[in-house]
């Protein structure tokens, strides 16, 4: 090959573009990649984990997730077995919530709320009241799609301004006690609204401890106790557990009224504390057939 073909070649294979870099594409799985700092001293336990305590208190989705399966899998078999999609995916919240917090990473900070807002849209599509749909939507295979669309939407935008993601996500609490206090203004159950302000309850603890977390970190760095994130794992999960089984049993009130649905107790029903779940105690045969 003679030179000048040669240089002709160079020239005509640099101007052809490039993939990203390696290295470019790496960055979003690198350590401390993501704009979000929770309070906790980074790497203070550990050299491979960013923020130890709160790494380590995302094991309470693992503890709890198969705990609410059990317990639930009565009423998800009479109404709707994709009901177990809600607690299977918690599992993947608290999957990527440990690797977050362990890598402080961007990759990690996505797959953390992007599990989170899925978890949402599935709750929304399986429980929320038909009577409240919009007037163009006629049932709730439509209201489903209806959903993914917008959450498709939410998941692509999200990498806009990843900073306000957590914010966004946290405003769906705001339309879900909305919507539970419309719910519940016809109530007299005294059991059931006892659940519905241990739900509230928990959340503004677990809320509070976020906020906290985020904006008030210098002053919890001067007590030395800057684990309220890691707190505010534990309370949100109980909250989910209490919440989304209130929401269930509303449904199962609407829906399935026929199973005859009961709120109880796990481990104790008499103690009235613990994990919250639906007995169903009528059957199949005692519903109405036209």
């Amino acid at each position: 090959m003679s030179l000048q073909r040669f240089i002709k070649q160079s020239l005509f294979f640099s101007e052809i573009p490039s993939f990203p870099s390696f290295d470019k594409m790496a960055s979003v799985f690198a350590y401390e990649s993501s704009e979000v700092d929770w309070c906790e001293d980074n790497f203070k336990h550990s050299e491979n984990v960013v923020e130890y305590f709160n790494t380590m208190s995302s094991f309470i989705f693992f503890l709890i997730s198969p705990i609410m399966l059990y317990l639930l899998h009565p009423y998800a078999k009479e109404r709707n077995l994709t009901v177990h999609l809600v607690w299977i995916m918690m599992v993947f919240v608290g999957l990527f919530s440990m690797y977050f917090h362990m890598t402080l990473s961007f990759m990690g900070q996505m797959l953390d709320e992007l599990s989170i807002l899925w978890v949402l849209a599935t709750g929304y599509s399986l429980w929320f009241p038909r009577r409240h749909f919009p007037s163009f939507i006629k049932d709730r295979r439509s209201f489903s799609h209806m959903v993914l669309i917008i959450t498709v939407i939410s998941t692509l935008s999200s990498f806009v301004k990843p900073t306000a993601n957590a914010y966004a996500l946290n405003c769906f609490a705001i339309h879900i006690l909305y919507s539970l206090f419309v719910e519940l203004r016809s109530c007299t159950d005294e059991r059931v609204l006892r659940l519905a302000w241990a739900s509230i309850g928990l959340w503004v603890l677990a809320i509070s401890c976020w906020i906290s977390d985020r904006f008030g970190c210098s002053f919890w760095q001067k007590l030395d106790f800057c684990y309220l994130h890691g707190i505010w794992h534990i309370l949100i999960v109980v909250a989910t557990a209490y919440g989304s089984t209130l929401i269930a049993y509303l449904d199962a009130s609407l829906e399935i009224p026929y199973s005859l649905p009961d709120l109880q107790y796990w481990p104790r029903n008499k103690w009235s504390i613990g994990f919250p779940y639906i007995v169903l105690k009528g059957t199949t045969k005692t519903r109405k057939r036209c």
